[in-house]
């Protein structure tokens, strides 16, 4: 169809303005399946190919020729700054027609939300958390705020697939379709989904409709890509060696970063200089550490500091400074960033991003380096990854430069094929479970178990559950006063439970850490967990700062900046890796193929990690033998496959084989000590495998497995039951054993 043609005038004239030429392909296919179908619609392009346009042109006139007596439009992004980003664009687009855009989070105005509810209409922009709230605290509202919603759009659906936050999401939609008595189509958007299909039916549940995922030419994707590698302390891995010239040319450092500068650090630095970057990093704490370093080189320079930071610990002014000097296309700053910065906001004309070590995703490289490449030129990302050398005496596994091998595997996985984490279907999410009880009883009031149960089991997240097990949650929480009986029979929130459900903190199903609010003078820099004694020093917002003072009743911090350098600590944050990247890791250490975008540095130390795996005969067993009693384990499995192996080991196999001392570094190898042979470890592992046993025999004596925020309420044996069932990849994990061949061999674990 002419979809440009279809377009409202208003649309057509915004286009005219904007200086396009033609419509993108991406525009063209999701167009024809908005106007052309009644189903709901998963649009997958690249970054910056125009995802956000080819949504709301057709949905945006589809409004303006018939106009909803409600709120029209749900958008629903999984950051506050993204709806910071959009209501700018979207605002920009809505204006000439009229159509009013509303953002609602916990920074956004009152008065506009009060607005809203007095006269609902146009777009709301809001993230699960807020959506949860309005769905608790304006439940009498819902009704004429959405009767007439049309669309839902969910941006960066990916971010929603593999967690509690993405089913507490389509909870609430089932939730909120159910009170307002609407069936809006759902429309998802995304530049980084593995398996469409699969992301297209958790996007249809609960709402009636299938899912429609257009076809199109999305061109050619070009990369600018250099991995390099530095030993923390010289000599680096090329020293003294004669290699091939081959390698790519990138510019050559100055190295004028202090002469005990941390050498990677230092390349960061010179290859910034001039430049607007963003460095990722995968945790705050490095964040901080790396931004501090960058500016503490940025001094012994005599340069003016050119690093900014940005992640989820820092207050809202120091993250919307860093975002607004992004915007700025004369800007020559660099941010240091977490995930914060991973999703769609458009931040202006970044020349390229770095990262420290390698992402724990092939989603979250494919994010991160998306940041870059917004203006017409190629996609650029500069991995640097680091280690410190092995001790003279360290066993061969430490010998493997791990992050290294990881980063090449991610690369590798998604040029090879298009390989992206799946979503994670098999979840049984107690925690949430106890979230959305609570929330529905506080929201609708009394109601007899039956009615509870009615509103609450049949939401998608809860497929897995069954009526025993919410009846076994529903008795704990009347033991524990979290819901109370009432005389005629009916339930209601108890006092406890009123506790939690009336804290601010309840919206949110991600667990967070008990935080202090770092203050100077009258400024908030952010937030930290476990404040040190008055006297030490704390690190935040890529400073150090001197504890003056810590009021432990109101959480509050209060400092003054000092010199120096102090790691950070901002709570404990796990890595989940995909099975397909440890047997990739396999790979890359077993093949001879060159990567053409490795640096000299790491060319070289790939070219020492593959010698210890030939000499050691890693590539044709998975048991390696390190002298006497002592063995190494290297079952290349995801995290959650290697954690149920673990426990495989000890618990089932250990008596047989003699198993002591296993120690892990997840998810790359064990080391342990053993009595049995190489022959006998195969031959009992795989007994043990095909011996039919429960998961929850993998379980330790009296273990109670807490993971998720809302754990601590469910009872023990609906925690143990969903951890082993809904955690550990037992599965995964016999497939694996059985796969071993008790003679080695080549590609054992196929």
């Amino acid at each position: 169809m002419d979809v440009f043609g279809r377009y409202a005038p208003f649309i057509q004239d915004y286009i005219y303005r904007s200086g396009w030429q033609s419509l993108r392909a991406v525009q063209n296919a999701a167009g024809d399946a908005v106007f052309n179908t009644t189903e709901n619609v998963l649009i997958c392009a690249s970054t910056a190919s125009g995802k956000t346009e080819a949504a709301f042109f057709p949905i945006l006139t589809l409004l303006a020729e018939d106009p909803p007596i409600s709120v029209g439009v749900l958008y629903i992004a999984p950051l506050k700054a993204l709806i910071n980003d959009q209501f700018e664009r979207i605002g920009e687009l809505c204006a000439e027609e009229g159509i009013p855009v509303t953002k609602w989070h916990g920074d956004a105005s009152a008065s506009q939300k009060r607005k809203l509810l007095k006269k609902p209409s146009g777009i709301l922009q809001i993230t699960p958390e807020s959506l949860e709230a309005l769905l608790l605290k304006k439940h009498m509202e819902i009704p004429s705020l959405f009767c007439d919603l049309r669309f839902v759009v969910i941006d960066e659906i990916h971010s929603l697939l593999r967690g509690d936050r993405g089913l507490q999401t389509f909870c609430l939609l089932q939730r909120l379709g159910r009170l307002a008595g609407c069936s809006p189509r759902r429309i998802g958007l995304s530049a980084t989904i593995g398996n469409p299909e699969e992301a297209g039916r958790l996007l249809a549940e609960g709402s009636g409709r299938r899912t429609v995922i257009p076809k199109f030419d999305g061109g050619r994707e070009v990369w600018r890509l250099s991995m390099e590698h530095f030993f923390n302390t010289d000599p680096q891995a090329d020293e003294g060696k004669d290699i091939t010239d081959a390698l790519p040319v990138i510019e050559q450092a100055t190295d004028t970063a202090p002469p005990a500068a941390d050498p990677g650090t230092g390349y960061i630095f010179e290859h910034t200089r001039g430049k607007k970057c963003l460095i990722f990093t995968n945790s705050r704490e490095e964040c901080e550490a790396v931004c501090q370093s960058l500016r503490q080189y940025c001094e012994a320079n005599h340069e003016p500091d050119r690093f900014l930071i940005h992640h989820g610990n820092l207050s809202a002014s120091y993250r919307e400074s860093a975002e607004e000097d992004m915007k700025d296309e004369d800007s020559r700053m660099s941010v240091c960033a977490t995930a914060t910065l991973e999703l769609g906001i458009d931040i202006g004309k970044l020349e390229r991003a770095f990262h420290v070590d390698a992402p724990f995703t092939v989603s979250g490289f494919l994010q991160r380096m998306g940041r870059t490449g917004r203006r017409g030129d190629p996609s650029e990302m500069w991995f640097v990854m680091r280690e410190e050398h092995p001790e003279p005496r360290a066993m061969f596994p430490e010998m493997i430069p791990w992050y290294l091998i990881q980063g090449i595997a991610l690369v590798q996985l998604y040029i090879e094929e298009r390989f992206v984490e799946p979503p994670r279907m098999d979840r049984m999410p107690y925690s949430l479970l106890y979230h959305q009880t609570m929330s529905v009883l506080a929201s609708c009031g009394e109601m007899t178990p039956g009615e509870l149960a009615s509103r609450v089991l049949p939401l998608s997240a809860f497929r897995r559950i069954s009526q025993e097990d919410f009846r076994i949650l529903l008795l704990h929480l009347i033991s524990t006063d979290h819901i109370n009986r009432t005389e005629n029979g009916g339930l209601i929130v108890g006092i406890t439970g009123e506790r939690i459900v009336n804290s601010y903190k309840f919206y949110a199903v991600f667990r967070e850490n008990i935080e202090y609010a770092v203050r100077t003078g009258s400024e908030e820099l952010g937030t930290i967990v476990k404040p040190p004694p008055v006297g030490e020093k704390i690190a935040i917002a890529g400073r150090v700062w001197n504890v003056d003072e810590v009021d432990h009743k109101h959480r509050n911090v209060y400092c003054t900046l000092v010199k120096g350098k102090i790691p950070a600590y901002f709570g404990d944050v796990a890595g989940d890796i995909h099975t397909r990247i440890l047997e990739r890791m396999h790979n890359v250490l077993a093949e001879d193929k060159a990567y053409p975008y490795l640096m000299r540095h790491a060319s070289c130390r790939l070219s020492d990690a593959r010698d210890v795996f030939r000499n050691s005969e890693m590539r044709n067993r998975p048991l390696v033998h390190l002298g006497g009693k002592m063995w190494a384990l290297f079952p290349w499995l995801g995290s959650y496959a290697f954690l149920a192996l673990e426990r495989f080991l000890k618990i089932r196999c250990a008596s047989r084989l003699g198993l002591k001392g296993l120690n892990s570094s997840r998810p790359y190898f064990m080391q342990f000590t053993m009595q049995a042979s190489e022959e006998d470890f195969y031959r009992i592992a795989r007994e043990e495998a095909l011996d039919e046993f429960e998961a929850e025999e993998l379980l330790y004596p009296k273990e109670v497995p807490v993971f998720d925020k809302y754990d601590e309420y469910v009872p023990e044996e609906l925690l143990r039951k969903g951890f082993a069932r809904g955690v550990l990849d037992l599965d995964g994990m016999k497939q694996r054993v059985l796969g071993w061949r008790q003679d080695g061999g080549e590609n054992f674990f196929i």
